[in-house]
């Protein structure tokens, strides 16, 4: 186990952080996803009533078609402050590493916008609807102002429609099927694999050469 210790300490360290499988501003927190939007927090859940009924999701969805979009408030402030609500076709190449600068970088916000909810006050729940016609990488793009002191607080959560990529899958299979390997290297399986083939292969030599 000693042996397997380094190994696993490299498993660790290749697996993306927390932050960052959270899809950025949207946090999973037990059986609730949140968003974080500056010191402001909102239960964040998208539906797909067509398809999915009543079934919630936070990050990715599967399918295209009619999708709602709600924040249920944790922080009261919320009620109080206008929040402006965009969604873009994800044009960064990042993917879910999409951060609130890449999406500064976008020279023309508007061309790649796909549904925009103007800044307003919505006093108990935020919710908005848009039909997916198509699949691929989104980035959603929440603004809410502080009335009061005139900052701007953002959260930005990149997410794919239709699953259209295989996401983290083919890294989790690599890694494991190195980390066994490494494992039957350390414990001395292989060695004794290719001890037994070379014998059986030698026996398989001599025998044709003495027939």
């Amino acid at each position: 186990m000693s042996k397997l210790l380094p190994t696993l300490l490299l498993f660790a360290a290749l697996l993306p952080p927390d932050d960052v499988t959270a899809h950025g501003s949207v946090t999973p927190e037990d059986d609730l996803c949140i968003m974080q939007i500056g010191y402001y927090q909102a239960h964040f859940k998208i539906y797909l009533p067509a398809t999915r009924g009543h079934k919630e999701y936070c990050e990715d969805i599967p399918d295209t078609g009619e999708t709602i979009f709600i924040m249920e408030y944790e922080h009261s402030g919320l009620a109080d402050v206008p929040i402006d609500f965009r969604i873009i076709r994800n044009v960064t190449d990042q993917g879910i590493f999409t951060a609130l600068e890449d999406v500064r970088a976008i020279d023309d916000l508007e061309a790649v916008t796909v549904i925009h909810h103007d800044a307003a006050i919505q006093r108990d729940v935020f919710t908005i609807m848009y039909d997916f016609q198509e699949q691929g990488e989104f980035v959603g793009i929440v603004n809410v102002r502080n009335m009061e002191t005139g900052k701007v607080y953002t959260a930005v959560f990149p997410f794919e429609v239709g699953f259209a990529g295989l996401g983290w899958w083919p890294l989790f299979v690599l890694i494991a099927v190195f980390l066994q390997f490494n494992y039957l290297s350390l414990n001395g399986t292989i060695g004794h694999w290719q001890r037994h083939w070379q014998k059986k292969r030698r026996v398989v030599i001599d025998g044709v050469r003495n027939g």
